[in-house]
Formats: structure tokens, sequence, C-alpha cells
């Protein structure tokens, strides 16, 4: 009798480690995963956009994609707001799964009868002495949050960033790289980019600007030049990226070599750069036609004494 009495007195001893504490440890990390799971399909349900009848429903961040929505036919812009979405929806996700972990471990910690109390207040120091001596990472941080809410660049853009231009290829929240026309593949930190000039945005205008002779007839050299631009634009390959009517604006500078002329096209972001070359050359080809002289190279860059 001694011995089964003994060992029922043990199972009522440790009863509350062997059944009730391993159950409160369970149950917080069921309640975690369930909790982590209902977060994620929310962030998911408000960052991605679900197609209905071709038409995408818009996410809980379009009141900030406003310039955006100016260009809502064209599918790049559409295409970069939902990459926009997923790429802050991903930011958020982790950063749930991150509080709901450290919510089980101080939750276990106190059921296993550790004092969590020490624990955070040693996280709130380390936290404090973590973002005295990491405040370029956090501005960092927070600056690249603010670029993708903003939408100021995105993978692909042609952009300026002062030091930097060239066409963006990966957008963190802690560091843009930028590779330029030469290859270089520049790491620009977030925190030190000032201002962005985005050429790959909204709309462009590509600048066509020709030179012509002194001594031609500048009003019959605008009117062939015109006349080439407006042919050029109704291309098959240009006519879909041109958003309006070609414009002459006139005589641009006046050196003692060269008069040059302006026309200007509004077009597509991405697009001036193409259209430019391809209009400057059908207006050489058009001056070539009609005898209109071009300036000798190295007289036009002569200065006017």
């Amino acid at each position: 009798m001694s011995i089964p009495l003994l060992a029922f007195e043990l199972t009522e001893t440790n009863r509350d480690w062997l059944i009730h504490r391993p159950l409160a440890i369970l149950s917080y990390i069921v309640v975690a995963v369930v909790l982590r799971y209902v977060l994620h399909r929310l962030i998911d349900r408000m960052t991605k956009p679900r197609v209905r009848s071709g038409t995408p429903r818009r996410s809980f961040l379009a009141p900030l994609q406003e310039r955006a929505e100016r260009a809502i036919g064209d599918p790049q812009a559409r295409e970069r707001r939902v990459q926009r979405a997923q790429t802050i929806g991903s930011v958020f996700k982790s950063g749930v799964s991150i509080v709901v972990l450290a919510w089980v471990v101080l939750q276990t910690l106190d059921t296993l009868g550790f004092n969590v109390a020490p624990f955070i207040a040693s996280a709130g120091i380390a936290g404090v002495a973590l973002g005295f001596g990491a405040q370029n990472l956090v501005r960092d941080f927070i600056s690249g949050m603010f670029m993708l809410l903003e939408d100021q660049y995105g993978v692909g853009d042609v952009v300026d960033l002062g030091d930097a231009v060239g066409t963006v290829e990966s957008v963190g929240l802690r560091v843009t790289t930028v590779r330029d026309i030469d290859g270089t593949l520049w790491f620009c930190r977030n925190g030190e980019i000032l201002r962005v000039g985005n050429m790959s945005q909204g709309h462009a205008v590509s600048v066509v600007d020709v030179p012509i002779a002194p001594s031609v007839n500048v009003e019959r050299a605008c009117r062939i030049a015109l006349r080439a631009v407006l042919d050029g634009v109704e291309r098959e390959d240009i006519a879909p990226d041109v958003l309006e009517k070609p414009e002459l604006l006139g005589v641009n500078s006046v050196t003692a070599g060269a008069v040059t002329l302006r026309l200007t096209v509004r077009v597509r972001a991405g697009k001036q750069w193409a259209i430019r070359r391809s209009l400057t050359r059908a207006v050489l080809e058009a001056f070539e036609q009609n005898d209109i002289e071009t300036p000798n190279i190295a007289l036009a860059a002569a200065p006017v004494s």
C-alpha cells in the first residue's frame, strides 16, 4: 500500500508541471499560430487586389496611389501598384511574425515561473541603446518605408538620386540599388537620398533639338522639321507611346555656326529617349531631302566672338 500511495502523492505534487503548464504553453502556441495566420491573411486581403470581372479591387493603400490612378489604364501602372502593395505587405507580415513570436516566448517563460519583468526592462533599455547607436540604420528603414508608401520609385524606373543615375534594380527598406549606363551597380542608403528625379513615372517629354546652318531660311526649316516629326509620330512603333500632338517651340539657341530648332512631344514615361532618337533621325533625313544645310560641327561649336 505504501508504494502506490507514494506514486499517487508524486503525481499530485507534479500535476502542475506535467499537465497544467504544458497545456498552457501549448495553448499559447496554438493561439500564436492562429493569430499569425489570421493577421497574415488580413494583410494579404488589404494589400493584394482581387480581380473581379477584369477590374482589380483597390487595396487600403489606394489613398497613397492617387498619382498612379491618373494612369489607371496603363498596365505598367497597375503592375507597379500591385508590386508596391506586395512589398509593403511582406514588411507588415514580417513585423507581425516577430511580435507574435516575442509574445509566445514571454508567455512561455512566465508560465515556467521565470520573472519576465527584467527581460522586458532589459529589452526596453537595449532598444533605447540600439536607437541611439544605430540612428542611421533607423533613418534608413524609416526613409525606405516612406519611399515605398509614397511610390517615389520602383524596380525598373530610371532615376536620378544625385550621385547615382540609372535603372533601379532593387528597392529595400535600407538600401536601393541602381545600375548606371556603364553597368556600375550603386548601393544607395535610403536615409542619404535627399531628392529623387524619376524619369519613368507618369509621362515624359521627348525634346528634339536639330541644328541648321545660319544661312538657312528658319521658317522653311521649321515647317519641314514639324512635318517630319508629325509623320514620325504616326509610325506604328511610335504612335502607341505618343500622348499629345508634337509642338514646335522654334529657335532654341543661336551660335556662330548654328541655329538650333526645338520640338517637343509628350510621350509615355521611359519612351522619351527612343522616340527622341527616332524623331531626330527623321528630321535630319527630311533636311537632307529638302536641301536644308546643317552646320559644320567644328564651326557650330565655336563661340561667338
